[in-house]
């Protein structure tokens, strides 16, 4: 019996000791995993492509609404503005995400200086760019990371 007692617990001890390996293993694989790079902003948004759509329908957006259309208005008429005035999109939304692309138009007091843009005409534009981004079924993550590094231009946008 006393032999019996000795084999079942030198082989306990055996199979406790190759599990304990298979999950320190496990854990090890696990750690190495989450101590990777996470993807930038602008990778899960799908790139340059994919933000140019998405501000091509956020202008087309913005030119449908009544309530801010009234500010687009001279640059939708002169397509070589208009053009130019997309690509400065394209290209904010590309750096601010993390992107490789660097927005070399004017800084936002500047832009907007004389345009008595009101709270409540930048809270339609968000609505306009929330709006492209459901089209293109942008997640919730990444529509919260992109808002949250575009907020803070409100206070250079609203009220100049």
């Amino acid at each position: 019996m006393r032999k019996i007692l000795i084999v079942a617990a030198i082989a306990t001890a055996v199979a406790l000791g190759c599990l304990n390996t298979e999950v320190v293993s496990a854990q090890n694989k696990n750690a190495g995993a989450k101590m990777a790079k996470p993807k930038s902003l602008y990778s899960r948004l799908g790139g340059k492509k994919a933000i140019t759509a998405v501000v091509d329908e956020f202008v087309n957006n913005c030119a449908a609404d009544t309530r801010i259309n009234k500010f687009f208005a001279d640059t939708a008429k002169d397509k070589k503005r208009l053009g130019k005035f997309k690509n400065n999109l394209v290209n904010q939304i590309c750096q601010a995400s993390g992107g490789p692309c660097k927005y070399t138009g004017k800084d936002m007091k500047t832009a907007h200086k004389g345009m008595g843009i009101s709270g409540a005409d930048f809270d339609a534009l968000v609505e306009d760019l929330v709006k492209a981004l459901d089209k293109f079924k942008v997640g919730a993550t990444e529509k919260n990371e992109l808002l949250g590094a575009l907020g803070p231009m409100k206070g250079d946008i609203v009220g100049q």
